[in-house]
């Protein structure tokens, strides 16, 4: 199949294609007028791809994911190597969080002082 037909398939744009095969995430051959084509099976590692990402995890997390990216991701126990790259993901939102809410914090105190209602 080619980049469009994979995009509509798996729910992704060609742009993040390209982006995944880059990253070595998903591979295609040349056509002899240069487009590039897809196995069928492609569909389903980036549909895989895209939930991990959607999990918050990052690209790189996912290539560690890469052996079981071609069947049901959720279906297997998870490898040491997964469920640390998951903690290690989870400990960063949290950092981002918990910067985000001091932050927060100090505006909504900057605007209580200066009479302003705070939402």
């Amino acid at each position: 199949m080619r980049i469009g037909e994979l995009a509509e398939a798996a729910g992704a744009t060609p742009r993040a294609l390209r982006h995944y095969e880059r990253q070595g995430l998903i591979t295609s051959t040349r056509a002899a007028n240069g487009y590039r084509e897809y196995d069928a099976h492609t569909a389903v590692r980036v549909r895989n791809i895209r939930r991990l990402l959607a999990a918050g995890l990052t690209l790189d997390d996912v290539l560690v994911f890469l052996p079981c990216l071609d069947g049901d991701v959720t279906a297997g126990p998870a490898s040491a190597k997964a469920l640390e790259v998951a903690r290690d993901r989870l400990a960063v939102l949290d950092a981002r969080i918990a910067a985000q809410t001091e932050l927060r914090d100090r505006l909504a105190a900057a605007l209580r002082e200066a009479g302003a209602e705070v939402s």
